[in-house]
């Protein structure tokens, strides 16, 4: 029987956390063209010479926070994902993970597809950024283009409004939300001149309409359009919650507002008890479980906050492996 293959993209993560084999992930990560948008020279010369010699010590020191008995939780919330969604989907298709930085590698995932003659790429980043999902996609297209026997192939780009995604993350986060708490929906960052890049309005950093032609590609209106989704399959109303943007990067101006500086304008409203989902990572790693769980935590209580809530990622929940079995179905 001819088989169908899955192949499921995440950003990556170190192999371990120490000093050394963090400096090596960063580095992978951070000289691809679409993280840093400069050119060759100037890039690698801020990577080399300012990032990592300052960075790494630091972030070593942050995923060994969290790190477990398992390993990293990024790399076995999706082995766990992989192992129940081929279960769930049976023969219908041979599923591999791959990472865009670190191990298992993209093209090591490639290899164990190559006997497929039809491919489905679903980069697991519900919302379309060029640094994470761009950067995987080309990354896998690079690999098969050199290829004897191409297969047929598929890209599932983003699903940030498809109902199963936002059913299966409300249906997570329902059991966390409580009558006197507000709703944070935490994303990742990027750069502003990434949003430009895109095609999308000059005013998108400060004000995003809702999707049309236009910004249909824009990572920022796309994460207000899930906010939007979730509030309402939550039933929250526009004053329950709360959009803004984590892991920002150096110096230079990303999308807003910034999630460690909505803090004081929320306890300024007489909020003290919050409930944070970060929707765009569908498993918990270094940005959910260290930037937001402990750092953002800590500082909402400096502030003087009281309860503090960090609901799950979708990791390997059920109702995520049902989401995914439908998304991709539906491709074909």
């Amino acid at each position: 029987m001819m088989r169908r293959g899955l192949l499921l993209l995440n950003l990556g993560t170190p192999d371990n956390a120490d000093i050394r084999a963090v400096k090596l992930y960063l580095r992978e990560f951070l000289t691809d063209k679409r993280v840093i948008d400069l050119p060759t020279i100037p890039r690698y010369i801020l990577v080399y010479c300012l990032i990592l010699p300052f960075r790494s010590p630091k972030s070593a020191q942050a995923y060994q926070s969290i790190w477990t008995e398992k390993g990293s939780p990024l790399l076995y919330h999706s082995q766990n994902l992989v192992t129940k969604l081929q279960s769930s989907l049976k023969d219908e298709y041979k599923i591999a993970l791959g990472m865009r930085y670190g191990t298992p590698s993209i093209t090591t995932a490639l290899a164990e597809l190559k006997d497929c003659h039809s491919l489905t790429i679903l980069p697991l980043f519900p919302q379309y950024s060029s640094a994470a999902t761009g950067s995987a996609i080309e990354k896998t297209l690079s690999y098969l283009a050199n290829q004897e026997i191409i297969p047929s192939i598929k890209i599932i780009r983003d699903f940030y409004q498809r109902p199963e995604y936002i059913q299966a993350q409300a249906k997570i986060m329902k059991p966390y939300i409580k009558d006197n708490f507000h709703v944070l929906f935490s994303y990742h960052g990027i750069p502003e001149r990434h949003i430009h890049k895109s095609g999308c309005d000059t005013l998108c950093p400060q004000t995003c309409t809702p999707i049309y032609d236009k910004n249909q590609a824009c990572y920022r209106a796309q994460c207000y359009q899930t906010s939007l989704l979730l509030a309402k399959e939550l039933q929250l109303g526009t004053h329950q919650y709360t959009t803004a943007f984590q892991s920002r990067l150096g110096k230079t101006p990303w999308i807003k507002p910034y999630t460690d500086e909505i803090f004081a304008e929320l306890i300024s409203k007489g909020i003290k008890n919050i409930v944070v989902s970060c929707p765009s990572f569908v498993a918990d790693c270094l940005e959910t479980l260290e930037e937001i769980g402990i750092r953002a935590k800590e500082q909402w209580e400096k502030l003087g906050g009281e309860q503090f809530i960090l609901t799950p990622c979708m990791n390997d929940h059920p109702e995520w492996i049902k989401a995914i079995h439908s998304i991709v179905n539906e491709q074909i």
